[in-house]
């Protein structure tokens, strides 16, 4: 299923999101078909254990990247789901202080949320923004020490996902449904109208909580548009994003920062923020010169 996006329909799609750990489940069969003298049954599940190995473990072997051509600026990128609104306004601005980023993406944007950036300062560090809050779960919003000029949204998404332009950069605050049982096609909808990217156009760089991880056929094929996961780059790839405070379900990466396949890496980060069950992610970038 994993090698050949085979995945359909609930429950596969969100147990997809676990394929790490079969990896280590595999392992154990291994074990406990050796202590049982099964020879059969632990090569099967040594083979297994070797595929699923070598498709999970390179985003956790990776490094810095440099752009493709000569380097130009750097762009910083954080980008925070924020639990209906109820994250600590505090923590991200504080959080905005210590990392510095060019942009910040803020999924589950509400009015009330808005206010209490505002309020923590978020405005002096950050002038620039292209917002869509709602209360609830669909608001997104992008916040800039750069200019940034509102662009054509994503069509066919429930949340309205911000999108603006910074410089020569087309930037997307991403924030689709989650795989959930009666939801699994809306997700999968959500994932196909993201904008593609253009190799031979416009950079393009998606952050936000994608609701999927890089075992998801579906991500893996808008990465495959020309996208890198920054994250996987650097060998940051496995750091888990949700749930942050449980132990149920399993903890898994499905906040990105997907950027043109053009630019480098330098870095990638995980900051937890207070009042979420989002960790949010810090990638340093590196844009490709203009041509």
């Amino acid at each position: 299923m994993r090698a050949f996006g085979l995945e359909q329909g609930f429950p596969l799609v969100p147990l997809m999101s676990f394929t790490p750990f079969v990896v280590v489940g595999c392992a154990a069969v291994v074990l406990l078909a050796l202590v049982l003298r099964r020879r059969g049954a632990a090569v099967v599940a040594a083979l297994a254990a070797v595929a699923l190995a070598g498709m999970v473990a390179p985003r956790a072997l990776g490094g810095p990247s440099d752009p493709e051509g000569d380097a130009g600026p750097p762009l910083r990128m954080l980008t925070a789901n924020m639990h209906l609104g109820t994250g600590s306004a505090t923590a991200l601005v504080e959080l905005v202080r210590s990392t510095r980023p060019d942009v910040l993406s803020v999924q589950e944007l509400t009015p009330d949320l808005v206010r209490r950036l505002d309020a923590a300062g978020l405005g002096e560090l950050m002038p620039h923004y292209v917002l869509s809050a709602e209360d609830g779960a669909g608001g997104t919003g992008l916040y800039g020490r750069l200019p940034l000029a509102a662009t054509t949204r994503p069509a066919g998404t429930v949340a309205a996902m911000a999108s603006a332009r910074a410089g020569d950069v087309d930037l997307v605050a991403v924030h689709t449904q989650p795989p959930v049982r009666r939801r699994i096609g809306v997700w999968d909808d959500d994932l196909r109208a993201l904008p593609a990217a253009a190799p031979d156009g416009v950079v393009r760089i998606l952050a936000g909580d994608f609701n999927a991880t890089l075992d998801h056929a579906e991500l893996r094929r808008l990465i495959g548009t020309g996208y890198e996961d920054a994250a996987a780059t650097v060998g940051a790839g496995l750091r888990p994003t949700w749930p942050q405070g449980r132990r149920i379900p399993p903890p898994v990466t499905i906040d990105h920062v997907l950027a043109d396949k053009r630019c480098g890496v330098r870095a990638v980060s995980i900051h937890t923020i207070p009042g979420t069950d989002h960790r949010a992610v810090f990638a340093e970038l590196v844009l490709p010169q203009a041509g």
